[in-house]
């Protein structure tokens, strides 16, 4: 349906700008309460000025009422007679009705006077009043007008400021701030949370460049493997088979290291982006369990002490991040444990949570970098079993974020790292849906 012409031509005449639309809207309000407020006053003096001119504070007259009450017969009313004088007769009524009429004919003439100045300083009183409140409206208005642009920019300066910031930032410059002062109103909360956006931002952008250097770090090691080994390899004039078989054992383990880092790449993509089922059923100790075989022949070349406490604890999650989630504590504690240490995973229902803990012994731990092992690619120096990508405890992290709980971790004062997460019981997430 097509607008009309008329509406489209006001969207097209109405100015763009917030300041200029604040500004006419101040000047509108302002010139429909002052012409509100003159219209009642114009009519408050107009009811309070009489029409006609009132006598000795007595309701005034009209002319024809005034001719019919002189017209009555009343001599000794009109005229006076002074003492000792004897009282005119019927012969001498004639002239002085007369006079009586004469006068009468003097006093409606004057009425009619007073009545007539009345009526004209009235309107005249009503029409200086009504010329000179529309003049200063009139004035009033455009002062009002230059008052709103000036207040309007001062409202919108944050907005401008604002504005510049945004401008301003880009991938190479989000450290730039608003860093609004004054009184805590909706223009400084909306730039604090600017602010916070672009410090959200910064963060994101960083941890993102460390992670794509740090990705491209580590995909190069096994690339480098495996063109040392064949270049080793090509390089000798006289190649045996023993030889080849060595190199490509070598070339074998750097691809099977590659696609393990791979997996654990897309699992960490998947879990950050939130794409997950979180309503599959799934059992702590299960997962546990199979974890557990998965690592045997590691914990066999360790000499590991195994410790399982293995209670039922279903959860509800995606089964395929929960399972690697668990996987990869398990592995964690495998992999950067001492020879001849030990590993205790233990699962159940406690307070309505089920919770997987997995402590293992190892290297000491400094409680200040317990937090950064969670980061990507991040390995504590001089680990047992550095040969890892540093994802394990990332991916654990991210897929606990998806299923809206952490993944706590703690130094041991003996060594190693003691782990627990905790997800919401299938039977109590049920019961409160």
């Amino acid at each position: 349906m097509t607008r009309p012409v008329s509406l489209r031509w006001f969207r097209r005449s109405w100015p763009q700008k917030v300041r200029t639309k604040l500004t006419l809207i101040y000047a509108a309000l302002f010139l429909a309460g002052g012409s509100l407020l003159l219209g009642l006053t114009y009519g408050l003096v107009a009811a309070s000025l009489p029409e006609r001119a009132a006598v000795s504070g007595k309701a005034p007259m009209t002319q024809d009422e005034f001719l019919k009450l002189c017209k009555q017969p009343h001599p000794k009313a009109s005229l006076p007679v002074k003492s000792g004088t004897r009282r005119p007769g019927p012969k001498q009524s004639g002239p002085l009705q007369a006079k009586i009429k004469r006068q009468c004919s003097q006093e409606s003439a004057y009425l009619a006077g007073s009545q007539a100045a009345a009526a004209r300083q009235r309107q005249r009183a009503l029409h200086n009043l009504l010329l000179f409140s529309a003049l200063g409206l009139g004035v009033m208005t455009i002062l009002s007008a230059g008052a709103g642009w000036i207040v309007a920019g001062r409202v919108l300066r944050p907005v401008r400021m604002i504005t510049g910031t945004a401008r301003r930032a880009s991938e190479e410059n989000l450290g730039e701030r608003i860093a609004l002062a004054g009184a805590r109103d909706e223009l400084k909360e909306l730039a604090d949370t600017f602010d916070d956006m672009l410090e959200r931002l910064d963060r994101a952008f960083t941890a993102q460049r460390r992670f794509v250097a740090d990705a491209s770090h580590e995909l190069r090691t096994p690339l480098t493997v495996m063109r040392t080994a064949i270049d080793v390899t090509l390089a000798k004039p006289a190649r045996t088979q023993e030889q080849l078989e060595s190199m490509a054992v070598r070339v074998r383990r750097a691809i099977g290291r590659a696609e393990d880092m791979i997996d654990a790449l897309l699992t960490l993509a998947i879990s950050e982006h939130g794409r997950a089922n979180r309503n599959e059923p799934f059992n702590l100790a299960t997962a546990a369990e199979d974890a557990i075989d998965a690592a045997a022949t590691q914990i066999q070349r360790l000499d590991l002490k195994l410790h399982a406490d293995l209670d039922p604890a279903e959860t509800a999650g995606d089964q395929q991040l929960l399972d690697r989630m668990v996987s990869n504590l398990v592995d964690n504690a495998v992999r950067h444990n001492t020879p001849g240490g030990e590993v205790c995973v233990a699962s159940g229902v406690r307070d309505g949570t089920a919770f997987l803990r997995i402590t293992n012994s190892g290297p000491q731990v400094p409680p200040e970098v317990v937090p950064s092992l969670f980061e990507p690619f991040r390995r504590l120096e001089g680990r047992i079993g550095g040969d890892g990508a540093g994802l394990g405890l990332a991916i654990a992290r991210s897929v606990a974020a998806v299923h809206g709980t952490t993944v706590q971790a703690r130094s041991r004062p003996a060594g190693g790292l003691d782990v627990e997460v905790t997800l919401a019981a299938r039977g109590f997430r049920q019961l409160f849906r």
